[in-house]
């Protein structure tokens, strides 16, 4: 059973110093023992290639593969060794996030800014893109939709999808209702090596996305800052939730919402703000209560070790918690729950009401589940098609623009000590002075 007398904190007895050290995420440094190691796969895969990869699958994965990307024919048969039911929950998903994710497509900018001078945006997908989906105890079906939907959106031309041997036939169905025939069959910080550096089978990609557990995220860290001209999605860390909940939300769906969260890792972590002691303690009576039977209790019960229950004096004060905190998930079982969205201005994904529960949006609202963990919420935000996106701006002028812009640009340009930039527009006012031509 939990202590309640333990967990429960009141918010305005803290001091600023308190405040800060009650919201620190589990300590997930990584020693450099861990960075040593995946620095040796990193230029072993670099140095051996296939053979490299061949030897670390049969190590950390006791699998021998003899062919990293998956044929077509299985890919193509998948669908034979998955269930009816499964097809059509992957179906209803894939639907709903592709219909969420195609109005992220935003048209070209074309602007005239000042008469005579045009200024363009136009969007282009990232050429190559790798997508790690990890594997535990089960296969992540869910990562795997989140990931190539806004790919194919984006209309990358070459999607590697990417996760540990044996892979299920779960993930290699979804490769095949999206169109995606590049699938490798490759898992870990040498996977992530293989996908930034490429190997003898295996080509390169431009970015790579993708959770994992700390090897995977350390090697996607050491990749990125390497000068191969990569990049990756976004900084990552354990699962998290904050719950805001006041004296009339519902005891029983706060802790279903607390115990989906806490069974991902043990290191994820669990928060509930309550205006409402006397709620607080009935959702940890409820939590104890669902907990009995749970297949994953073990890894909730160490989750558990990292929650806090704060109790707050207001809403507006459990919201000034939850923007400290900078949450991946909020969620808010509170009544109007709409009416309180300009009040947040930290969190990766937001859910509104209690008929809103956290594992509905990990699985089939159409909202995408990567999210900015460990506080990164405060900067970055859920993965998007425009991540699979690069923006290319263009610039026209006329002869007469540029004329009558010159001194401005001469002012500025001089004041910074760049006199070249100035020549470079000297030389063609000049010009024009000298033919008389004003208008292009």
């Amino acid at each position: 059973m939990i202590n309640v007398s333990k967990k429960i904190i009141n918010w305005h007895t803290l001091t600023h110093k308190e405040k800060i050290t009650l919201l620190k995420r589990p300590n997930i440094n990584v020693d450099n023992i861990i960075k040593k190691s995946i620095s040796q796969i990193i230029r072993n895969v670099k140095k051996n290639g296939d053979s490299a990869l061949h030897a670390y699958s049969l190590k950390f994965d006791r699998v021998k593969v003899n062919d990293f990307y998956v044929s077509q024919s299985r890919i193509n048969n998948s669908d034979k060794y998955v269930s009816p039911s499964f097809q059509k929950a992957v179906l209803v998903a894939k639907d709903n996030i592709h219909e969420f994710h195609s109005k992220q497509v935003y048209p070209d900018l074309d602007v005239q800014t000042y008469p005579g001078v045009r200024c363009q945006h136009i969007t282009r997908p990232i050429h190559s893109v790798g997508l790690y989906v990890p594997k535990g105890s089960f296969p992540l079906v869910s990562t795997a939709l989140m990931l190539l939907v806004p790919a194919r959106i984006a209309k990358c031309s070459n999607i590697v999808l990417c996760s540990p041997p044996p892979i299920s036939n779960e993930i290699l169905y979804i490769a095949k209702i999206l169109g995606v025939d590049s699938v490798l069959e490759l898992g870990g910080a040498h996977a992530i090596a293989a996908l930034a550096l490429g190997t003898q089978t295996i080509k390169r990609v431009d970015k790579i996305f993708g959770p994992g557990n700390i090897f995977v995220t350390e090697a996607k860290l050491q990749v990125s800052r390497r000068d191969i001209n990569l990049s990756i999605d976004m900084p990552a860390g354990p699962s998290e939730v904050l719950i805001i909940a006041d004296h009339n939300s519902h005891p029983a769906f706060i802790a279903s919402d607390l115990l989906s969260q806490a069974e991902h890792d043990i290191n994820a972590q669990v928060i509930l703000v309550s205006t409402s002691s006397v709620v607080a303690k009935q959702v940890i009576n409820e939590f104890n209560h669902q907990l009995q039977g749970l297949s994953r209790k073990k890894i909730i019960l160490s989750s558990w070790q990292n929650s806090k229950i704060i109790i707050t004096q207001s809403l507006l004060e459990s919201f000034e918690v939850s923007n400290l905190y900078a949450p991946e998930h909020l969620i808010l079982h509170i009544d109007n729950a709409r009416n309180y969205l300009s009040h947040i201005h930290n969190a990766g994904s937001v859910f509104l009401g209690k008929w809103t529960p956290g594992s509905a949006g990990d699985y089939v609202t159409g909202a995408n589940h990567v999210l900015p963990t460990y506080g990164h919420a405060n900067t970055f935000s859920s993965l998007r098609v425009s991540d699979f996106q690069k923006v290319i701006t263009i610039q026209k002028m006329t002869k007469h623009s540029l004329q009558d812009l010159s001194c401005s640009i001469k002012e500025l340009s001089l004041s910074e000590g760049m006199d070249a930039h100035h020549q470079s527009v000297i030389i063609r006012t000049n010009s024009l002075k000298k033919t008389n031509v004003i208008n292009e």
